[in-house]
């Protein structure tokens, strides 16, 4: 490198020696330059034509100068645009060797208003066009998978958000979409797409892009483990940190054009500690037993472990690599493949929680609603069902006769056993529209539509055949009543209309039915 002193073309192009190729370039500030490479030796042929390849810095316009065998200098100068025009997949510039008969010797480049936060021309390597058209095939097969992975991923996690409503699936999307946009930029297809863009406008765009990924993988990382996980100043400070990172992309983008090594040394702090909120995370994970620390860790070890060395080339203790440069597609499609996983996973996880919480819900409204001994619906749920029912309704009070002789002679235990037995019996003589209750002690009823009433007697017979236990021969006596039940007035009409015949049958001497207004076969 030689700083801009206003020296000749001629002069420098044949005296390389001039040049300072020990000095690491980002020492020597920012200004404009001038930059020779060794010896070319080749000669750019219409069947086997030349480029230069070199890496796309922040720098003003460049004027492009190469030395042939024969003494000749052809010379070109970029626009406003700086190296837009010669953009490549993967944003390597390409500057192409102009066909000639002689052999090229070397090039020379005037760079102006270079920031030199990386270097001021870097990555310099000669290629054929067929290794070029080759590179850019391989670059656009990256993009495009990652491009339609991202696409895919996108619908599919906000259509189950819309569905769902969970943070971490809107995070994950908004994620997606920043990568998308940060891929569409630093790949150089926006070049492509836009040609009038500025090259340095590109990559300002590259660091709001990115930012906003940062921003949005702070959030998810946030939203994705259970809430029990990350504790109140851990959350405070990833809150912070997914603000910052954001915030720094859009300083460099507002004010890169000023100083760029000084917001990009302050853009590479933030992405520090975007970084290194992650230790305290995974810990806080693992101490608190959380179920996704593992699919987080796998899904995250490329990009951080990348990202770590992204930052060790800007704090230049590394030195720049294309892959490296290009490092973060690469590792962000590892861990948009990983993570679809890992959202898949903890989607299960939430829905056996959901599933597992309405199976509580079921048990409890169950258990508050039916009576413990027999299963059979209590008396305020057989009330809350029962009154309102629409058209006549039958209603069979039923109460085992000398049910304290059974208790006597079985035990309370063995009483027990015969009740549940006879709800049993009940359950399978009944419509399935009827209702039947335990409405206290040894009296159950039963509530059926009227114009499916359900025969006493056959209730009687099927309870004397039945098997309980000791063999103990059990009867009961039914009452009947019907009429309309919209109402508590309806429902104590019914009732007493049941109990009465109820107590007929058993004045009858039991093991008997009867019903109101009429007297029925014993």
């Amino acid at each position: 490198m030689l700083r801009d002193t206003g020296q000749n073309v001629a002069e420098l192009i044949h005296h390389p020696e001039q040049f300072d190729c020990t000095t690491t370039q980002y020492k020597l500030g920012r200004g404009s330059y001038w930059a020779i490479t060794r010896d070319i030796g080749q000669a750019s042929t219409a069947s086997n034509p030349l480029v230069l390849r070199f890496a796309s810095l922040w720098q003003g316009s460049l004027a492009f100068h190469l030395l042939y065998a024969d003494g000749s200098i052809r010379s070109s100068v970029t626009d406003r645009r700086g190296i837009t025009p010669l953009i490549q997949l993967g944003a390597i510039a390409e500057q192409p060797i102009p066909v000639a008969q002689a052999p090229a010797v070397r090039a020379l480049w005037h760079v102006e208003d270079a920031a030199n936060a990386r270097g001021i021309m870097m990555g310099v390597l000669v290629s054929t066009a067929h290794e070029s058209a080759t590179a850019n095939m391989a670059m656009a097969a990256l993009y495009a998978g990652f491009g339609g992975m991202c696409l895919a991923l996108i619908v599919y996690n906000f259509a189950l958000w819309c569905a769902m409503r969970h943070r971490f699936q809107l995070h994950y999307c908004a994620l997606l979409a920043a990568m998308m946009a940060y891929t569409l930029s630093s790949s150089g297809a926006l070049a492509w797409l836009a040609p009038e863009i500025a090259n340095n406008d590109r990559l300002r765009l590259n660091y709001l892009f990115l930012g906003l990924a940062g921003g949005a993988v702070a959030m998810f990382t946030r939203s994705f483990f259970e809430e029990r996980v990350l504790s109140p100043w851990l959350d405070r400070i990833t809150r912070a940190i997914a603000a910052m990172v954001p915030v720094a992309g859009i300083i460099v983008f507002l004010f890169g054009a000023i100083n760029l090594r000084l917001v990009d040394f302050l853009y590479t702090c933030t992405i520090m500690g975007l970084i290194a909120i992650v230790v305290p995370t995974l810990w806080q994970a693992w101490t608190r037993r959380s179920h996704f620390l593992w699919l987080f860790s796998i899904a995250w070890s490329a990009p951080i472990a990348l990202a770590v060395l992204r930052i060790l080339a800007n704090l230049h203790m590394i030195g720049w690599n294309f892959w490296l440069d290009n490092s973060t597609v690469v590792s962000m499609m590892f861990e948009a493949l990983t993570s679809a996983l890992a959202v898949a996973y903890r989607i299960k996880f939430l829905r056996e929680e959901r599933d597992e919480a309405i199976t509580r819900e079921v048990l409890t409204r169950r258990l508050a609603d039916t009576d413990p001994l027999t299963g059979l619906l209590n008396r305020r749920a057989f009330l809350d069902q029962a009154i309102g029912r629409s058209g006549p309704q039958q209603l069979l009070i039923a109460d085992l006769d000398h049910f304290k002789r059974v208790n006597e002679t079985l035990g309370h235990d063995g009483g027990d056993e015969v009740l549940r037995n006879f709800a049993r019996m009940l359950r399978s003589v009944v419509p399935a529209t009827a209702l039947v209750a335990r409405l206290g002690g040894e009296e159950f009823a039963i509530l059926t539509n009227a114009g499916e009433p359900v025969e006493p007697n056959s209730v009687l017979t099927k309870l004397r055949s039945a098997r309980m236990p000791f063999d103990l021969k059990v009867t009961a006596s039914i009452g009947v009543s019907s009429g309309p039940l919209t109402s508590d007035v309806d429902w104590k009409l019914l009732y007493r209309g049941a109990d009465s015949a109820l107590f007929e049958a058993k004045s009858a001497g039991r093991d008997r039915a009867r019903e109101t207004g009429r007297r029925a076969a014993a």
